[in-house]
């Protein structure tokens, strides 16, 4: 039985949509020359001041050790948004300035609380600053520090807000130490750490599909959920990120923060109330529920892999041991694949696969939620088995929507049983307007002072504790988790399905 497409007509009604411009503030740019800022933040705050969710008085403050004039930045703010398809207006430009110096010399944060002040008086922030770190983790500390012995942090008469990026730590002990040495500068209700995964549209839609349609709810469970796969694969190698992937790998990238909190999304409780502590009261409420990886045989639940040269002439690419910067004995891992359990009532022995990787055949980011099989057939000679399951199919990248599949009648035949596929996309919804970066909503958020799509400490821990097992199983190079490897842009290694199900396994086709 082929499954057949669906013509899907929207009848679009009056939205009812709820959204709040933030008061006034500066954003400062940590980091302001690198190509996170060029091709990310500009454009997203660019897009929030086209669609006026910005207040009429901000500024933009950019700190970086090259030495630039005003003009010079506002120059290669306008070289950045040309190159993005964007051209800006004079009074956007004119919101923005620039500081010079060292992220580690008392004298760059003078600078900086100085032209704080003057955008306060010329631009009306009234003293309020979010300070966005686009650095390395090696940088946040000095940074907050410098800002904390500045007194940029304090809030008595203004708010301060400071957005750090991942990765929060390189392990738990790390992770501790870095929480450790933020507090003392900075408290948890001002770090916004940021996951830009928690800001793409459909991974927000996940808590409206679940909780706010009637239909969903009473079938989010063991009796009727076979099974979950998560999948984020990436067609690059490591490009330019050698330096840092070499030293991370692809459970410390992606299984330990993007993924575990799509996850939890998925499999969470409701919160009382969808506001900041209630929600992410019960992300970490969900992490905690994983059944723990310690003391499970890892070479019956994990599969490592990494790429070699490929086997297509016509798509060449290099292994990645050849590929810049990596070592030519490097073990580090490309790929990832795991079955994880959840040890609540909920879930109870509902398997999730989750599975990410490099040079895999295509970009594809999403979740497969596979429903039970019918338990007996009406349709005789046709079996249960000659079915095909329904599946909720949610798609972040690189078309994000969703999908349902059904069990019909085609016409003609008195029984001619088919598959058809209920797909939505975004960019049919939104009607050829662009779909709003993940970093427009984390960015307005974090104005706004709304920490519910930010990651919380006890959260990152508790993602942390629960893979150190198998990191130090793989770092020990131990011999039931050995390293596979597969050709670049094929479905990853062959031994995936053999070791987690014993070949029984089905994954959804990358």
């Amino acid at each position: 039985m082929s499954a057949q497409p669906m013509t899907v007509s929207y009848n679009y009604r009056e939205q009812l949509c709820i959204d709040s411009a933030p008061g006034p503030g500066a954003i400062v740019i940590f980091g302001a020359s690198g190509d996170l800022t060029k091709r990310k933040l500009l454009p997203a705050i660019y897009a929030l001041f086209e669609r006026k969710l910005l207040p009429e008085k901000f500024a933009v403050i950019g700190v970086a050790r090259t030495e630039m004039s005003n003009e010079a930045f506002q120059e290669e703010v306008r070289e950045a948004m040309a190159a993005n398809g964007d051209t800006v207006t004079d009074d956007f430009l004119a919101r923005f300035s620039y500081v010079a110096g060292q992220y580690t010399e008392a004298a760059t944060f003078e600078q900086l609380e100085t032209e704080l002040k003057r955008v306060s008086e010329e631009h009306g922030t009234e003293g309020n600053a979010l300070f966005y770190l686009a650095m390395p983790p090696t940088m946040f500390e000095p940074i907050v520090k410098g800002l904390a012995e500045q007194g940029l942090l304090d809030e008595e008469e203004a708010w301060s807000r400071v957005i750090i990026e991942k990765p929060f730590g390189h392990d738990l002990e790390s992770a501790v130490a870095l929480d450790k040495s933020l507090k003392r500068y900075i408290k948890e209700s001002q770090t916004y750490r940021i996951d830009h995964y928690l800001g793409k549209e459909t991974v927000q839609n996940i808590l409206m599909l679940r909780f706010a349609n009637a239909i969903f709810e009473p079938l989010w469970n063991h009796t009727y959920i076979e099974k979950v796969e998560i999948t984020v694969a990436e067609e690059l190698g490591v490009e330019k990120r050698a330096g840092y992937y070499d030293k991370a790998g692809a459970l410390r990238d992606m299984f330990q923060n993007h993924m575990v909190q799509m996850l939890s999304l998925i499999a969470m409780e409701p919160p009382a109330i969808f506001e900041a502590d209630a929600y992410r009261d019960e992300i970490a409420k969900l992490i905690s529920s994983i059944r723990p990886l310690e003391g499970q045989d890892l070479g019956k639940i994990s599969v490592r892999g990494q790429y070699v040269e490929a086997v297509d002439s016509e798509r060449p690419a290099v292994g990645y041991r050849k590929e810049d910067g990596v070592a030519p004995n490097s073990q580090t891992e490309t790929y990832v694949a795991l079955k994880l359990f959840i040890d609540n009532w909920r879930w109870r022995g509902v398997p999730f696969y989750m599975r990410t990787g490099k040079r895999l055949p295509k970009k594809s980011s999403e979740i497969a939620i596979t429903f039970r099989p019918i338990p007996h057939s009406i349709f005789k000679p046709i079996r249960p088995k000659d079915f095909n399951q329904n599946v909720l199919l949610l798609r972040m990248q690189p078309h994000e929507g969703m999908g349902l599949s059904l069990e019909v009648k085609s016409p003609g035949s008195k029984l001619c049983v088919n598959t058809l596929e209920m797909d939505f996309s975004y960019s049919d919804f939104m009607q050829g307007e662009d779909i709003p970066d993940a970093y427009e909503r984390l960015i307005l958020d974090a104005l706004l002072g709304d920490q519910t799509l930010f990651v919380r400490n006890d959260t990152v821990e508790a993602s942390w504790r629960l893979f150190m097992p198998l990191l130090r199983a793989w770092e020990a190079d131990l011999d039931n988790v050995p390293l596979c490897f597969y050709p670049a842009y094929s479905e990853g290694p062959k031994e995936t399905n053999e070791i987690l199900e014993g070949g029984s396994l089905q994954w959804r086709k990358i």
